[in-house]
């Protein structure tokens, strides 16, 4: 029996399920969910992330660490995670990038939380056995300062969908198309219509209850431990509405319900919520575009670097660097945001006003 045709069991059996119930089995399935069984990330798989694309990301986010690590006065030890690590490559541009930070490779404890296997398979091949993994955030002890580091991570995790109709707010579920016998989205009668912004009909509103509590998760490490959590993903820095579900498939758009468990589903970042939940826990936030955030560590002195140590290269790096921070490509869509304990304010997010965006 397929995904698909378990799903279609289930919902016959049960009623329609949720958007975000309907994500977390697309994705984790045991037996057929995407990331438990066939993540394919890269140009030859399904979608290719900003450490894929160049080198200079990651060199970048490893210079935002060890420069934090400094403005934090060199704690020892210090947690230095990663959540949602990929195939590795960011993790290690970032180890090659903090071993010019003398003691720094020293002080850090690394974490890699991961719950695809195959992947961590990936990520033991790449960097080694050294490093520690877990399944979750709360599998890092505490009791130290922390810099943890996620790029792609808030946009994988389920949201809720509901959708304004002209007598009141329903929410949109995955149920059984009773003609064909295949997966369709319908709508249903939902208690927390009390609790949704005032739209106009048509709107649809996102709710992601684990982008939320990741925010709080970290919010309350920071200000209780130290340290700073650097976000990176596509999605919105104000509150907003839009209907962001997508699934992909070897780089192209397809039918979310087509194929479950064979393509990657995703919904944008939801950058207000995360960080307010954070602000909750007695951190402090601020968010930057892309852009802004890799111009700052100074990303075009490092593409300068790299062109004079390697001339013949000027043509891809320039495409890399277009790739990275283009309006049109990925430098507006894809936000920054940092989530710091409350004493210091870390590199390339100096404007306190900042804090205020959400």
């Amino acid at each position: 029996m397929s995904l698909l045709e378990r799903l279609v069991a289930q919902i016959a059996a049960g009623g329609p399920m949720d958007v975000a119930q309907y994500m977390t089995q697309c994705l984790h399935d045991p037996d057929f969910g995407y990331y438990a069984t066939r993540p394919a990330l890269g140009e030859a798989g399904d979608f290719v992330t900003a450490p894929l694309i160049s080198q200079m990301f990651g060199e970048l986010v490893g210079v935002w660490i060890a420069s934090s690590w400094e403005l934090m006065g060199r704690p020892d030890p210090l947690r230095l995670v990663e959540m949602g690590p990929g195939d590795g490559t960011l993790m290690e541009d970032v180890l090659r990038t903090v071993r010019h930070a003398p003691g720094l490779r020293e002080a850090a404890d690394i974490w890699l939380v991961e719950v695809s296997e195959p992947l961590k398979a990936r990520q033991r091949k790449r960097l080694g056995e050294d490093l520690r993994w877990t399944a979750s955030l709360d599998g890092v002890p505490d009791g130290a300062p922390m810099i943890l580091i996620a790029n792609e991570l808030l946009d994988c995790l389920p949201a809720r969908q509901f959708v304004r109709t002209p007598i009141g707010w329903a929410e949109q579920v995955v149920g059984r198309d009773r003609a064909t016998g295949t997966l369709a989205f319908g709508l249903a009668a939902t208690p927390a219509g009390g609790l949704l912004p005032d739209a106009a009909p048509g709107q649809v509103y996102e709710q992601s209850a684990a982008q939320a509590a990741l925010g709080a998760a970290l919010g309350a490490r920071v200000a209780r431990d130290g340290g700073a959590a650097l976000l990176i993903d596509y999605g919105r820095a104000e509150p907003g509405f839009g209907d962001t579900l997508q699934a992909l498939s070897r780089h192209q758009k397809v039918d979310p319900l087509a194929t479950p468990g064979e393509a990657d589903l995703t919904v944008h970042a939801d950058f207000p919520a995360v960080m307010a939940a954070a602000r909750e826990q007695g951190a402090k936030t601020a968010i930057l575009t892309q852009a802004d955030f890799l111009a700052r560590l100074g990303i075009g002195e490092r593409a300068e670097a790299l062109v004079r140590a390697r001339p013949g290269r000027t043509g891809p790096l320039g495409r890399q660097l277009n790739r990275l921070l283009s309006a049109d490509e990925m430098g507006e869509l894809f936000k920054a945001c940092a989530i710091h304990s409350p004493d210091w304010t870390p590199p390339a997010f100096e404007d306190e006003a900042m804090d205020d965006w959400a």
